[in-house]
């Protein structure tokens, strides 16, 4: 047994860590990494001298039916399904992928795990999860909004975002809550008790510093070695108390919206995708965060769609009954039109002689391929926006796919960041899609 987990000195000094709210994987650091000022530190570029390049990434995790879903013909020669009929105006500014999906990934629904993280085997009793595209790019870019990021979820307490050391970020789910916290300033002394608040966590985060010194001149090198880990989030959470105590000053924008009611119905999924896709525009306009993450759960309660008589999740596991599938399009086509809205607000919201469309890459897709058969295979993906070389299908063997890792590289890119791989299976740029000029 080591050094540091033996000596009961010791033990007693982790125990301390334990009770400030900082120890290394705890929900505390996840949480508080939410509401981040800007710091001192150099910004890394986009490579250009425009706007700042954003992201969103939205994940269904029951997936769209395929041949509802996949075009005919590839490159530009494409005719859209009767799903992506709902895009045809948005056509130059998005890009279809089929036969992509993540190596190494299985597990049916618990794939959803792995969808912006790319971890093998997430069902295996020795998963351990590595970080989210999102949370990747918020550690370099984050800091200069707001808020580095928001983790959003519809019908699940479960987000796409994990930490650099695989720890689940809850999603926040309410969207009367999400609007709060973008929008809303609350009375003075709601302000004071926040400010006094962060005071207070950098009063602990020096006693946990003085005390991590002690400790680490105790250990021996591989200890030493794990507890730098440790130290590292440790910074990570100093730094986030101390860019919030500078955004606490700056008054938050106000914004031509209501605050939304919280619909409370599971059955409603598209609704609250709805409210959920509002605020998410809203959030982007106002330059409020640059990172959004969004988990959409299906249930077994009937959605309020007319024709539709069975639970969505019911649906999804259709066995090939053309009633149940004929059901289950009615939901997804509703799906589509949604996320369509959400392309045409950014579309049509101006930004620099462009479009905030123009800057903000929108990945849409699912951990399933076919939710009917828990296959984790040809997972249905889009990319809108961003500055790519869109209107084309980017089409992929079914059998062979290609590695879904690889558009988060491209993605990374187009964000300025000087990556040419994301985790084990993201080794290149996503082959045929290449930025404009």
């Amino acid at each position: 047994m080591s050094k540091f987990n033996s000596q009961s000195t010791r033990s007693g000094r982790r125990r301390f860590l334990r009770g400030t709210g900082v120890s290394i994987g705890l929900p505390w650091m996840a949480s508080h990494r939410r509401s981040i000022a800007a710091d001192s530190r150099q910004k890394v570029t986009t490579g250009d001298d425009g706007p700042p390049h954003r992201m969103i990434a939205i994940c269904n995790n029951l997936g769209l039916h395929a041949p509802h879903f996949n075009p005919v013909g590839q490159g530009m020669n494409w005719k859209p399904s009767m799903y992506l009929k709902e895009f045809e105006p948005f056509r130059d500014s998005m890009t279809v992928l089929t036969g992509v999906s993540h190596p190494e990934v299985d597990g049916g629904h618990n794939a959803e795990k792995s969808f912006l993280t790319t971890a093998p085997h997430p069902a295996s009793g020795s998963f351990r999860n590595t970080i989210s595209l999102d949370q990747f790019a918020a550690a370099e870019l984050g800091k200069e909004t707001r808020f580095p990021y928001l983790a959003l979820g519809v019908n699940t307490s479960r987000s796409l975002s994990w930490t650099r050391s695989g720890v689940p970020i809850p999603a926040e789910q309410r969207p009367s809550k999400v609007f709060e916290r973008l929008f809303i300033e609350g009375s003075a002394a709601d302000k004071g008790q926040r400010i006094e608040s962060l005071r207070q966590g950098q009063s602990v985060m020096d006693s946990v510093r003085r005390e991590s010194r002690l400790i680490h001149r105790e250990l021996d090198r591989e200890d030493r070695e794990k507890f730098e880990e440790y130290l590292q989030s440790v910074r990570e959470v100093e730094k986030n108390l101390q860019r919030q105590q500078a955004w606490s000053k700056t008054p938050k924008p106000e914004v031509e919206y209501k605050q939304p009611k919280d619909i409370r119905s599971q059955a409603d999924v598209i609704g609250k995708c709805g409210v959920m896709y509002d605020l998410m525009h809203l959030a982007i306009v106002n330059d409020s965060t640059r990172f959004i993450t969004l988990l959409s759960a299906g249930h077994f309660i009937v959605p309020p769609i007319e024709g539709v008589a069975e639970g969505y999740h019911t649906l999804s596991h259709h066995g090939q009954n053309p009633d149940k599938i004929a059901q289950l399009a009615l939901i997804e086509l509703e799906e589509m039109k949604l996320l369509a809205s959400l392309v045409k607000r950014l579309k049509r919201s101006p930004e620099a002689g462009g479009s905030l469309l123009d800057r903000t890459m929108v990945l849409y897709g699912s951990n399933m391929g076919n939710a009917s058969s828990h296959d984790n295979r040809n997972l249905p993906t889009m990319l809108f926006g961003g500055q790519f070389n869109h209107g084309q299908h980017l089409q992929f063997d079914s059998t062979n796919n290609e590695s879904l890792a690889n558009l988060y590289v491209s993605m990374l890119q187009r964000l300025g960041l000087p990556v040419d791989q994301f985790g084990t299976t993201g080794l290149s740029t996503m082959r045929g899609l290449a930025l404009k000029g």
